[in-house]
Parts: structure tokens; C-alpha cells; sequence
């Protein structure tokens, strides 16, 4: 029997949704115990009586996940960019949105920053100065109000477009709001999807592939979860490479192999600055990195 190639769109646990070449998707579950694909992954998948069988998953580009000290938990796969949304109001937290920045330049993706609820003019204005140092780092920051969906629809496009975008964001960020503007109706199909698979139980784990147009060229990947974004499996020594703000100075330390902690003579100490400013690290931002590096540090026992 031939296999026939296919793209992962959906996970649901122990099944997948795999589009196949004409665009059909089939439900397939993994040849033995392990389910090892994850959405975006490329496949080789054989047809058998009810369901298919995934047989071999393609080498990916990336993987983009997270991991604490109980579990492994991966988003997506042969992503172009990260899309982590936040909001005016509820408050964002610093730390969790840079251990999104950081896990996803230690895979090579691009991150996209979008501040929502531009409508809400003094905690936004609170908002955008609080991104400041991630202007500064170079990042792509922008702003929406997903309440107004014709300019928010028009600024996403010309961000998303041509790419396969994975979707983050904090509980109240407006996500389901942002997936609605793009692709009315998918949440709705989604759900209805999810209850088949799971007897009735609507689960809210599954991490789902869209398509925004119809020529197939932008995907749009829904995830759920963000409030615990573990790294454990980032080595503490290039913890500051992950990191825009610190890489340059870290030419200026004294010692190749410094911590960036106490040190003398450390280029990133001596950058960190009270204001925020080109060219410096923020206080703020310092001290996320020194909280991380003694969690990384106090995972590997070292």
C-alpha cells in the first residue's frame, strides 16, 4: 500500500485531523503507543478501513513548546511566526510574555507582539509604554481593537500574510476574537469537532490549524494555554543569547563564560539602566532574566 502525504490540522489527544493533498481531512492516530506529531507537522499517512494511520512524520523546521518539570507540552510545528496577543486590561505579565519571546528565538521563529484594546485609552497608553524595551529590542510590536474589526482585519493581514502564524495569548486577551475577525464561523466548526471526538466533553486543549484564505497560502494555528510557560529546556548559559537586549553587551563582559549575575567587569551589568532607553537593558527586564537563570540553574542541580 502507498502512503499518501498529509498535513496535521488538528491534535486531539491520541487522534489527529490530517489534510490530505485535495484538501479532504481524515481522523488518524499514530502507528503505536506514542503520539509523536503535533499541527504543522508534514506526514506520510495510509488509509485503513474507518481511519488512517500516520506512518513517518517529515523533518520539521521547528517545534515550538514548553516544558516544566512534570511534562514536554508543544504547540506546533514549521512555524513562520509566534503572534502573542495581550491586552490593555486584564494586565499582561512581563515574565510570561518573555518566556514566549525566549522559547521562540531559541527556535528561529519569528516573534509578532499585539497589544489589544487600543479603544481603551489610558490603560492602553499604560500598556504600550510597558513594551517599550521590546520596541527597543527590535520587535515587531503592534496595535489593535479587535472591537473594530475592519482595521484590525487589515493590520493582521498584512502581518500574516503568506505565513503560518501560531497564535498566544493570555485569558481575556481577545484571541477567539482575533480568530473570528479572520476566519468568521471556525471556532463554532471547531467546537462541534472536538465534542465528536471526545463523547460529548468539550475539551479546550486541542491546538487547531486554519486556513485564512482560499488559495491556502495563510494559517492562522489556535493554542490553548499560557499562564505556565515553562523552559526547562533551556541551558541557563544561553539564556541571554535568547535574549536582544542582552546579546550585544555580552561582547563587552570580561570572562566568555560569565553569568551575567556578579561578575566584574560585565558588559550586560553595566547596560542595565533605570530608564528606558535604546542600546540598555531595563530593570525590569534584568531581573526576569536573573529570576530565570536561578530557576534554569536550580533545575539542573548545578
Amino acid at each position: 500500500m502507498t502512503h499518501a502525504p498529509g498535513l496535521i490540522v488538528a491534535n486531539y489527544g491520541r487522534h489527529f485531523l490530517v489534510e490530505n493533498a485535495q484538501g479532504a481531512r481524515l481522523i488518524c492516530h499514530s502507528r503505536g503507543k506514542k503520539s509523536q506529531g503535533v499541527v504543522g507537522d508534514r506526514v506520510q499517512w495510509l488509509a485503513s478501513e474507518d481511519e488512517g494511520t500516520i506512518e513517518k512524520i517529515e523533518p520539521r523546521r521547528n517545534l515550538f513548546y514548553r516544558q516544566d518539570e512534570v511534562r514536554t507540552k508543544t504547540f506546533a510545528a514549521n512555524l513562520d511566526q509566534v503572534l502573542i496577543l495581550l491586552a490593555a486590561e486584564p494586565e499582561f505579565s512581563s515574565m510570561q510574555l518573555s518566556r514566549a519571546l525566549i522559547a521562540a528565538e531559541e527556535q528561529h521563529i519569528t516573534p509578532l507582539i499585539a497589544l489589544n484594546k487600543s479603544d481603551l485609552t489610558v490603560p492602553f497608553a499604560r500598556a504600550w509604554e510597558w513594551l517599550l524595551p521590546y520596541r527597543h529590542m527590535g520587535y515587531d510590536v503592534m496595535a489593535l481593537s479587535l472591537k473594530n474589526e475592519n482595521a484590525s482585519r487589515a493590520t493582521l493581514t498584512a502581518r500574516l500574510a503568506g505565513r503560518t502564524t501560531l497564535v498566544l495569548g493570555p485569558s481575556g486577551a481577545g484571541k477567539s476574537s482575533l480568530i473570528n475577525c479572520l476566519i468568521p464561523g471556525a471556532l463554532v466548526q471547531t467546537g462541534i469537532l472536538s465534542q465528536a471526538l471526545n463523547s460529548g466533553k468539550h475539551t479546550t486543549t486541542s491546538t487547531t490549524w486554519y486556513w485564512v484564505d482560499a488559495d491556502k497560502t495563510t494559517a492562522l494555528i489556535d493554542s490553548p494555554g499560557f499562564q505556565e510557560f515553562g523552559l526547562n529546556h533551556i541551558d541557563p548559559g544561553q539564556l541571554a543569547a535568547y535574549m536582544p537586549d542582552f546579546k550585544p553587551h555580552v561582547a563587552n563582559c570580561k570572562f566568555y563564560n560569565c553569568s551575567h549575575l556578579h561578575e566584574p567587569g560585565c558588559g550586560v551589568i553595566s547596560a542595565v539602566k533605570a530608564t528606558d532607553e535604546a542600546d540598555t537593558i531595563s530593570v525590569n527586564r534584568y531581573k526576569i532574566y536573573s529570576d530565570l537563570y536561578a530557576e534554569l540553574k536550580q533545575i539542573r542541580h548545578y
